[in-house]
């Protein structure tokens, strides 16, 4: 279980900014936005509304791109395990020669033998491949995808926390806006 304490520095290492809820528009107003004038108005609503319209644009940034590492992950998940199934096979099948189909792109396919060895190459992109002995790629790949897994539950974790931000931002952004619009209408009254 993660202490208040614990949960609240990680947050803090997501460098994701934390909206206050804005309980009272007009005390708020008068503490950050306090104009040249006695009276909290027109222009500071529209400067908090600036504000947190900046926030909220920031918000949206950290969420295209947790959406797109998101994403990534989610895809590198299933070709990690499908390496590591091919591995299985092999340590299985290893001294024989197996027939298989591997995929040449996305609609064709080869027909191979293969030697079932003790040594297999793994791609690691960036045109890098290494050798490496079957038991040494099953651990790498074994902790490749742990570590892809638990990046992934971190993932959902910033967005829905991310999430819980914006909306916060957006019910401040109304509360603002209304608190406006109810000052102006007071103000116009005989």
């Amino acid at each position: 279980m993660v202490t208040a304490e614990e949960m609240k520095a990680k947050i803090e290492s997501w460098g994701i900014p934390p909206s206050d809820f804005i309980e009272d528009v007009g005390k708020y107003l008068s503490e950050k936005f306090k104009g040249d004038g006695p009276e909290v108005g027109t222009d500071s609503a529209e400067a908090a509304l600036r504000k947190l319209d900046e926030l909220l644009q920031k918000y949206k940034m950290f969420e295209a791109g947790l959406a797109e590492k998101k994403r990534r992950l989610e895809g590198q998940i299933p070709e990690i395990s499908q390496t590591l199934d091919a591995i299985n096979h092999l340590k299985k099948n290893s001294g024989n020669t197996i027939d298989t189909s591997f995929q040449l792109s996305d609609a064709v396919f080869a027909k191979a033998k293969v030697d079932c060895g003790d040594k297999v190459m793994l791609w690691l992109g960036a045109n890098v491949m290494l050798e490496y002995d079957i038991d040494e790629a099953q651990t790498l790949l074994g902790k490749n995808k742990t570590n892809a897994i638990s990046s992934l539950e971190e993932v959902k974790m910033q967005i829905a926390y991310l999430r819980d931000q914006m909306t916060t931002t957006e019910v401040s952004m109304a509360r603002v806006y209304n608190w406006d619009v109810n000052r102006r209408k007071a103000e116009n009254k005989p």
